[in-house]
């Protein structure tokens, strides 16, 4: 049995679909950081700093974070990290909504829609990478 499956073991279907979905959309949502910069840094808000290297750390910290979800000893640990990340981009989401002239090739439904999949995420990231309560049985 390889490393990551006996990590796996144990958890429920709906953990593991969890911590499945969680995977994906940090991984090769990360992609776009590196491979398509220019529309990341074009949706941040003016006041970010450095913006070209703010999207470039945050696609790092989504492939390092997605990659800690396969290890069972720091799974909490890169969930807590994921779950601040999503939480540190929030302000683009809304800065997007503020601005939705600024974006004419989104929707504003889309952007709306998008901050509900956040908020959705949000909740995947906490409740799959915490450890499974323990049933304790009556005596």
């Amino acid at each position: 049995m390889s490393y990551v499956a006996r990590n796996w073991s144990g958890l429920s279907a709906a953990r593991k679909a969890g911590l499945g979905v969680v995977f994906v959309w940090f991984f090769f949502g990360a992609q776009i950081h590196f491979f398509k910069t220019a529309f990341d840094v074009a949706i941040m808000p003016p006041y970010v700093p450095y913006p070209v290297a703010m999207v470039y750390l945050s696609g790092v910290c989504e492939v390092l974070g997605a990659l800690g979800l396969l290890f069972v000893g720091i799974r909490q640990l890169a969930g807590t990290m994921l779950f601040l990340l999503t939480i540190a981009v929030t302000p683009v989401h809304v800065y997007m909504l503020q601005y939705p002239e600024r974006f004419p090739q989104a929707p504003l439904w889309a952007l709306w829609l998008r901050l509900l999949v956040q908020a959705l995420l949000l909740a995947c990231i906490w409740w799959s990478t915490r450890a499974p309560r323990a049933v304790v049985a009556e005596a």
